[in-house]
C-alpha cells in the first residue's frame, strides 16, 4: 500500500517548491529529489520479491458499487522503468542544484513541474488500469509541454512545446479510443486481466491495437512522428536529459512492451512494430551523423535508440524481451550521462557546437572519461551494459532464434539492425571526438572548471553502465522475469561473455565498420549533402496544420454568419432531423408507446392541465404576432408563469416558486433594457421566411411536447425517490434533504455549483474590470515626466518604465535566462531540426 502514498508525495512536494526556491535558490532541487529518490529506494527494496515471481499489487477502492478502483502493479518491466524514472530522475534533480543560477526565470515553477512529471511518469508504468494509464499519460504530455516551453519568451520554445503537445496528445486521443475498444471486447480494463485472457476472437482487436500503437509511436518519437523530439531540445538541458533520455519518450516503449505478451502474435502488430522501429532507427542514426550541435546529435541519437527499443519491445519473443530490459536500462544510463555532459560543457564554455569546441577533454578529464564510457556503451563496445544489450538484440533476430511465424523477417531485420548499429557507432564516436578532442583549427576557450558536485551526476550514471556491464546479474534477473511472460523464442541470459558466437562476430563487424564511418566522416558528409532532400516530416506537420486551419476558416465563414435566428434555426433543424425522426419512426412502428388511460391515450391527470396548456399556447402564439416590444415581453412572461402553474399541478412547488422568481426578475431587467430600445421591433419578417420560422418552431415545440408525453409511459420501475429514506442509512447520514443534495443527486448539485461559480466569476470580472477602468481614467497625469525619447534614441525605442521593447522577431526582451546557449549558437537558432 506504500506506492499510492509515494505518488501522493510527488503531488504534495510540488506545490512547496516555488517557495523553497525563493528561500534556498537552486539548492531546492535537492528537496525536489526526495520523492523520486523515495520511489527508487522502495522499488529496489521490492526487487527481490518481484524478480522471484511475486509482483507487488495494490488496489485502492474508489467506487466499490461500480467496481471502479485504482489498481497498481510492480512487475519486472515496471521495476526497470521505475528505477530509470525515479533513480535517474533523483540524480538529475541533484544535478539541477548546480546547473541553474539563482536568478533563473521561473525556477520554482520548473522544479514543481519536474516533480509532477516524475510522479505522473511513475503512475504510467505502475498502473494496471487502462483509463488510469491514459490519465497519467496525458499528465506527462501536459507537464512536458510546460517544461519544453519553460522560457516562454523564446518563440522557438513556444513552437516546440506546442508541436510536442499536438503530436503526443493528439495521437493520445486515438490511443484512448483503442483503450476503450480493447476494454470493451476484453470485458475488463485491467491490463493484467487482458493479458491473461486476450480477446483474440474479436474482429475489432486489430483496430484497437493499431490505435494504441499510434499513440505509443507518437510518444516515443517514431518515424514519421519523430520530428517533435529534436525540436524539444530547446528546453533546458536537465529537462532534456530527464524527459527525452530517461523517462517520457520511453512511455511508448513501455506500453508496447506491456501489451506485447498478449498481442504480439495478432496481425498486424509485429509487421507495424518491426517496420516502424527499424525505419526510425536508421533515420535517426543517419541524421545524427550530420549534426554540429552536440545536443541535436544526442536528440537524433535518441530517436534512433527509441526505434531500436520499439522493435525489441514489440517483437514478442523471449530473447527480444531480455534484450529490451538490457537496452532500456543501458540507454537510460548512457544517454542521461551524455545529456548531462553537454549541459556542463554548455554551462562552462557557453557553446555546445562541435566546430567551436577544443581541448575540453584535457581541461575536464573526469567528465571526459565518464562521457567516453557512456558513448562507448551507446556504440555497443564491451564491457559496458550497452554491449550486452545489443548482443542480446542481435541474438533475438538470428534465423535459428526467430519464431516459425516470421522466418523470412528475421534476416531482413538482422541486416537492418547491423546497418543501424554501424550508424550508432559512427555518431557515438563523433560525439566523443567533437566534445573532447583537440582541434588544431579551433581556438581554445577560457572557462572555469566545474564544481565536483556538478560533475558527480554524469560520473555516477556512467559508472552504473560500466558496473552493470561487468556484473549484469541484477539486470539479467529482471530481464528473465519479463521474458517469462512470453511463449515464443528461446530463453537467453544477459552476460558479458557467451563464447565465440555469431553475435560476437556481428559486433566485431559493427565496430570495424563504425570506425570506418567515423574515419571517413568527411566522405559521409559529402554523400549526405549530395543526396536529394526528401520530404521532411516537420514540413508535413506544418502542411497538415495549414490544411486544418484553412478548412476551419472556410467552414467558419460559411456557418458562423453572426445571425442568432440562423443559429437557433440550425439547432432546431438538427433536433428535428435526428431525435425527431427517431421519435416519428418509433410512433409509427409501435416501438414507442404513448401513455394510456383505459382504451385511449392519457391526455392529462386533471382537466386543469388542459386549461393551463391553453393559456401557454395562446400567450405563445400572441407573442409571435405582437409587434410591440413591451407587449411581447408581457406575453412571454405570461407563458413562463403558465409553465410554473404546471409545476404546481404536478406537486413541485419549489420549482414553481423558482420559476416565478426567475420570470419576475427577468421581466424587470428587460423592462430597464426596453427603455433604451424602440417601442416596436425594427424588422418584421414576412412571406416565406416568416412561415418557415413559424413552421420550424411549431414542429420543434410539438416534438418536445410529444417526447415528454411519451417519456411518462417509459417508466417500468417504481421511482427511485421512494427508496431515498431506506437508503439514507447506507449513505451514512440522518438528514434526508442533505443526503439527496450531497449523495443521491450529487451530480445535479455539482452542476448547479459550477453554474453559480461561473456566474460569480463573470460578475467579479466585470466589477474588477470596471474598477480598473475607473482607476485608469481618474489617474492624474504627471506632467513632470515627459514621454519624448532621449537624444539619439528613436521614437520606437521609447517605452514605459519597466517595460522592455520588442526584441528580434517581435519577442519581448529583458529579464535573465540561463539557457542562453540553448537559444542561439553564433547567431543561429538552436533546438530545431536541421
Amino acid at each position: 500500500m506504500l506506492l499510492p502514498f509515494i505518488l501522493l508525495l510527488h503531488a504534495a512536494v510540488a506545490p512547496l517548491l516555488p517557495r523553497l526556491v525563493r528561500a534556498l535558490g537552486p539548492r531546492a532541487f535537492l528537496v525536489a529529489a526526495l520523492p523520486p529518490a523515495t520511489a527508487a529506494i522502495w522499488a529496489l527494496v521490492q526487487a527481490p520479491a518481484v524478480v522471484a515471481g511475486t509482483p507487488v499489487t495494490t488496489s485502492v477502492s474508489w467506487v466499490p458499487g461500480l467496481g471502479i478502483g485504482f489498481d497498481l502493479l510492480l512487475d519486472p518491466l515496471a521495476l526497470a522503468m521505475a528505477v530509470l524514472i525515479s533513480g535517474v530522475g533523483a540524480v538529475i534533480f541533484g544535478y539541477c542544484a548546480w546547473y541553474f543560477h539563482a536568478d533563473e526565470r521561473a525556477l520554482g515553477r520548473l522544479a514543481a513541474l519536474l516533480v509532477l512529471f516524475s510522479g505522473a511518469m511513475l503512475g504510467v508504468v505502475t498502473t494496471d488500469n487502462l483509463f488510469a494509464l491514459y490519465v497519467f499519460w496525458e499528465l506527462t504530455s501536459v507537464t512536458s509541454f510546460l517544461l519544453i516551453g519553460h522560457d516562454d519568451r523564446k518563440e522557438n520554445a513556444r513552437r516546440a512545446a506546442t508541436q510536442s503537445l499536438v503530436v503526443t496528445a493528439g495521437f493520445g486521443l486515438l490511443m484512448l479510443i483503442g483503450f476503450v475498444l480493447l476494454g470493451h471486447i476484453g470485458g475488463s480494463y485491467r491490463i493484467s486481466v487482458l493479458l491473461a485472457d486476450p480477446p483474440l476472437h474479436s474482429a475489432l482487436l486489430p483496430v484497437a491495437l493499431v490505435l494504441i500503437l499510434a499513440g505509443a509511436f507518437a510518444k516515443s518519437a517514431q518515424a514519421p512522428l519523430h520530428f517533435w523530439l529534436p525540436g524539444a531540445m530547446v528546453a533546458p538541458t536537465p529537462v532534456s536529459a530527464y524527459l527525452h533520455a530517461a523517462a517520457m519518450v520511453k512511455g511508448g516503449v513501455y506500453l508496447i512492451a506491456r501489451l506485447a505478451p498478449g498481442f504480439a502474435d495478432v496481425d498486424p502488430w509485429r509487421a507495424i512494430v518491426l517496420t516502424v522501429g527499424l525505419a526510425t532507427m536508421v533515420i535517426g542514426g543517419w541524421r545524427a551523423l550530420r549534426q554540429d550541435d552536440l545536443k541535436l546529435l544526442l536528440a537524433y541519437g535518441t530517436v534512433s535508440q527509441l526505434g531500436f527499443l520499439t522493435l525489441l519491445a514489440g517483437a514478442g519473443t523471449k530473447t527480444a524481451a531480455v534484450a529490451t530490459i538490457g537496452v532500456l536500462l543501458a540507454h537510460g544510463f548512457f544517454k542521461s550521462t551524455l545529456f548531462l555532459t553537454v549541459g556542463i560543457i554548455d554551462h562552462q564554455t557557453g557553446t555546445r557546437s562541435i566546430s567551436l569546441l577544443t581541448g575540453i577533454g584535457r581541461r575536464m578529464p573526469v567528465l571526459a572519461g565518464a562521457a567516453v564510457l557512456a558513448a562507448a556503451s551507446m556504440a555497443g563496445v564491451p564491457p559496458l551494459l550497452g554491449f550486452i544489450g545489443k548482443e542480446a538484440a542481435l541474438e533475438a533476430f538470428l534465423p535459428d532464434r526467430a519464431p516459425g511465424t516470421w522466418p523470412l523477417t528475421a534476416p531482413l531485420m538482422l541486416t537492418g539492425l547491423v546497418v543501424a548499429s554501424i550508424l550508432t557507432f559512427g555518431y557515438s564516436a563523433r560525439f566523443a571526438w567533437g566534445a573532447f578532442a583537440d582541434k588544431e583549427t579551433v581556438s581554445e576557450r577560457r572557462f572555469a572548471a566545474p564544481a565536483a558536485a556538478f560533475v558527480a551526476a554524469p560520473v555516477l550514471t556512467s559508472a552504473l553502465g560500466l558496473l552493470l556491464g561487468l556484473y549484469p546479474v541484477p539486470v539479467d534477473a529482471v530481464a528473465r522475469g519479463h521474458a517469462a511472460l512470453f511463449t515464443a523464442g528461446e530463453p537467453y541470459d544477459l552476460a558479458l561473455w557467451h563464447g565465440l558466437t555469431p553475435t560476437l562476430g556481428l559486433t566485431a563487424l559493427v565496430i570495424a565498420a563504425g570506425v570506418l564511418v567515423f574515419v571517413g566522416r568527411s566522405l559521409v558528409t559529402r554523400v549526405q549533402n549530395a543526396m536529394p532532400r526528401w520530404l521532411d516530416a516537420e514540413v508535413g506537420y506544418h502542411v497538415f496544420l495549414r490544411v486544418v486551419y484553412t478548412a476551419a476558416l472556410r467552414v467558419t465563414r460559411r456557418t458562423q454568419s453572426g445571425s442568432l435566428p440562423v443559429y437557433l434555426g440550425i439547432i432546431l433543424a438538427t433536433l428535428l432531423a435526428l431525435p425527431g425522426s427517431y421519435l416519428v419512426v418509433g410512433l409509427v412502428s409501435g416501438g414507442i408507446s404513448l401513455p394510456r388511460d383505459g382504451d385511449g391515450p392519457l391526455l392529462w391527470n386533471t382537466p386543469l392541465e388542459g386549461l393551463v396548456a391553453v393559456v401557454i399556447s395562446v400567450t405563445a402564439i400572441a407573442t409571435i404576432r405582437e409587434h410591440r416590444r413591451f407587449g411581447a415581453l408581457i406575453l412571454i412572461s405570461a407563458t413562463g408563469f403558465g409553465v410554473a402553474g404546471l409545476f404546481v399541478l404536478y406537486g413541485a412547488p419549489d420549482l414553481a416558486l423558482t420559476l416565478v422568481l426567475v420570470e419576475t426578475l427577468t421581466t424587470i431587467i428587460l423592462l430597464f433594457v426596453l427603455r433604451r430600445l424602440p417601442a416596436t421591433f425594427g424588422t418584421r419578417p414576412n412571406g416565406w421566411g416568416k412561415r418557415l420560422t413559424v413552421l420550424l418552431c411549431a414542429a420543434a415545440g410539438t416534438f418536445i411536447a410529444v417526447a415528454l408525453w411519451t417519456m411518462t409511459a417509459a417508466r417500468t420501475d417504481a421511482p427511485i425517490s421512494r427508496d431515498y429514506a431506506r437508503h439514507a442509512a447506507e449513505a451514512g447520514g440522518d438528514n434526508l434533504v442533505n443526503l439527496i443534495i450531497a449523495d443521491f443527486r450529487a451530480m445535479d448539485t455539482f452542476g448547479e455549483i459550477v453554474v453559480l461559480a461561473t456566474a460569480a466569476i463573470a460578475v467579479a470580472s466585470l466589477v474588477l474590470l470596471n474598477r480598473r477602468a475607473r482607476v485608469v481614467v481618474e489617474e492624474p497625469e504627471d506632467e513632470s515626466v515627459e514621454d519624448t525619447p532621449a537624444a539619439g534614441e528613436s521614437p520606437a525605442a521609447a517605452t514605459a518604465p519597466g517595460v522592455s521593447g520588442p526584441g528580434p522577431g517581435g519577442a519581448a526582451t529583458g529579464g535573465t535566462a540561463h539557457e542562453g546557449a540553448d537559444e542561439t549558437t553564433n547567431g543561429e537558432p538552436r533546438g530545431g531540426t536541421s
